[in-house]
Order: C-alpha cells, then structure tokens, then sequence
C-alpha cells in the first residue's frame, strides 16, 4: 500500500523525477503531474519538455508554478499526484518575492487536507560548499528548511542518488 505522502530528495540530475514517476505509475491510481517549473529560456523550454516526452498518456499535467493548493484540493483519493518540484517552486516564489514562510505553510496545509497521495520531488542543496553570495546562501537555507519541513510531513521519504533510491523515513512498498 502506499504512503500518505512521499518525499524524495535528490542532487541535480540525479534521476529523482524519473524514480518519483516510477513509483507512481507502479499504482493503479489516477495519475497526475503538478508542474512547477516555468521555461524562462531556451534551455528551461528543453527540460520541461523532456520530463513530458518521459510521461505516457496515463498522466494529467497541471502547471501550478505558485499556488498548489487548489489544485491538491481538486484531487480525489483515487489520484496520486507527482509535484515535480519544491526547489522550482521554492525559486517562483524567491524570484516574486513573496513571504516565503506564509507560502510554505500554505504548501504543508494542502498537502497535509489533500485526499490523494502526494510525491514531492526536491533538490538537495546542503551536500555543496557555502554559496558565495547572499542570494544564494538565502536560497540554500530556505530549501534547507523546506525540505526538513517535507520530510517531517512525509510517512516514506527516498533520498535518489544515481538513479538508486535509499530509503530514509518509512518503508518502500
């Protein structure tokens, strides 16, 4: 059976999303994606477009780059919803400037009401060397403490590394 809530962290390419989908498709739940990420240039254009090339037919795409409530409101308990992921959401909301504390507890509330199961792809930043400026290291301690956040509300949490998952919290089913 599966968890309530998954969270999966993971360096940069480091085959979270891909292991996030898997674990999702091995359901017969409604599938469904929540996109965060918003193509600012070419290159941005590119990796949103591989991540939907990976997914087949069974997946509904929801772009929600800021607000995620409604739309994990919206879902029912038959649904697993893939939200790929909190660090393009994280940099949506750095980038607007809007009261981050106020936007993650607004995040951990829908997830918390939210009947479907939920997996929550996140980058892992705190493994690198400390930024060289302000704006970066004020990105990286607030993914810090956004992940530490996602993996309290998780019941599975599965640190992807390589494309190999190592489970942290909960057991994989």
């Amino acid at each position: 059976m599966l968890p309530s809530g998954t969270f999966v962290p993971g360096g940069a390419a480091s085959g979270k999303s891909a292991w996030a989908e898997s674990f999702c498709e091995s359901s017969d739940l409604t599938l469904n994606y929540l996109a965060t990420g918003q193509a600012r240039d070419a290159e941005m254009d590119q990796r949103i477009k591989i991540h939907k090339d990976r997914r087949n037919d069974r997946w509904q795409t929801i772009e929600a780059p800021f607000d995620l409530a409604p739309a994990l409101a919206a879902l029912d308990g038959d649904s697993i919803v893939l939200i790929d992921c909190a660090t393009m959401w994280l940099s949506n909301h750095m980038l607007a400037e809007t009261d981050l504390a106020a936007a993650q507890d607004d995040l951990l509330l829908a997830l918390q009401s939210c009947a479907a199961k939920w997996v929550m792809v996140s980058n892992e930043v705190g493994h690198g060397v400390v930024p060289d400026n302000a704006l970066a290291r004020q990105f990286r301690d607030a993914q810090g403490r956004l992940n530490i956040a996602l993996a309290a509300h998780a019941d599975l949490a599965v640190l992807v590394t390589a494309g190999l998952p190592l489970t942290l919290k909960g057991t994989l089913p």
